[in-house]
């Protein structure tokens, strides 16, 4: 089995390309081949087939999709500030981008393949109700929700006409995000544990009231090889889920991580609001009944300082 992981030099990307060359085998099938399309990587590629390309450029699709590839995992997106900053780069990523994989897929794999997307709860927004559910209907209020779920409606598409065995996971915020902040409106749900655990200021863009529908590295990844073996009758017509997260305000969090590290560490958090993210993050739901993810087999963590254990643990952090 040939796998394809675009945005495989990410943080998630490249964790999930690990998960899988450590398995050795997907859906009982041996894995033959992984490659990873982004437009950057970390030091360490071996062992994989790392293509430096745009997601936007046909001539880069052509060059990844084998006919062969029989999964895919599409994780390449342009993240959410900045896909809101500039309208162009995201629709050209976003939707573009993604229409134009499975067009390719469509065109050049010698079978349908499985498709994994990653949609987000930035799907939803506007008037809502305080907890949403699986009935809920989407009414993105940013640029890359919009994005994300024209995604879906592709995904869901190509996957009834029979080109590909779709299916589309609604992310929660991923928390703990290693490494350096990015242009996500979330990345201070990641910085305001990241940052204090390596001794350096953070500078947290909202409130402490800020409520975040969370879900740990672990458990995503999880949820991505999961999804992807899922029999096709799991789905039916329904081709998206909303992953089961839990629900913290940046003050539990750093409550969670005063317990875990104490009250030195949490003092390297400072308040420097940003209405512009602030008034991203408004937009996201925080709180979800997700029976038919439970159903299906996808587990969200225990509680917030699972998740900071579990990032400690991982990164080799001492405390």
């Amino acid at each position: 089995m040939k796998i394809l992981i675009t945005g495989g030099g990410g943080f998630l990307g490249s964790r999930l390309a690990r998960t899988l060359r450590a398995r050795g085998e997907l859906g009982g099938k041996a894995i033959t081949g992984i490659t990873l399309l982004d437009g950057a990587f970390p030091p360490d590629t071996s062992g994989f087939n790392a293509v430096k390309g745009d997601l936007a450029d046909s001539a880069t699709l052509q060059k990844v999709v084998e006919p062969e590839t029989a999964a895919v995992f599409h994780l390449a997106a342009v993240v959410s500030g900045a896909a809101e900053a500039d309208f162009d780069l995201g629709m050209r990523v976003n939707l573009e981008g993604t229409r134009l994989l499975l067009e390719t897929l469509r065109r050049q794999c010698a079978r349908p393949p499985r498709v994994v997307f990653t949609s987000s709860v930035a799907a939803f927004g506007g008037e809502l109700p305080d907890v949403l559910d699986d009935a809920t209907t989407p009414r993105p209020q940013t640029s890359y929700g919009a994005q994300k779920v024209i995604g879906e409606y592709l995904l869901a598409d190509f996957s009834r006409k029979g080109f590909m065995d779709g299916r589309a996971l609604r992310l929660p915020t991923i928390v703990v995000r290693a490494g350096r902040p990015n242009a996500a409106a979330s990345s201070f749900a990641s910085g305001i544990i990241r940052e204090p655990l390596n001794g350096e200021l953070c500078e947290c863009a909202v409130s402490a009231d800020t409520g975040v529908w969370l879900l740990s590295p672990r458990r995503v990844v999880e949820a991505f090889v999961h999804a992807h073996e899922l029999p096709a009758g799991a789905w039916g017509t329904n081709r998206v889920v909303n992953l089961p997260g839990i629900t913290a305000t940046v003050a539990e969090m750093l409550a969670a991580l005063k317990r875990v590290a104490g009250a030195k560490v949490v003092g390297h958090v400072v308040w420097k609001p940003d209405e512009r993210i602030q008034a991203i993050v408004r937009t996201w739901p925080v709180r979800f009944r997700t029976p038919r993810a439970l159903q299906m087999g996808f587990k969200p963590d225990p509680d917030v300082e699972s998740v900071i254990r579990d990032y400690i643990a991982d990164e080799s952090i001492r405390i």
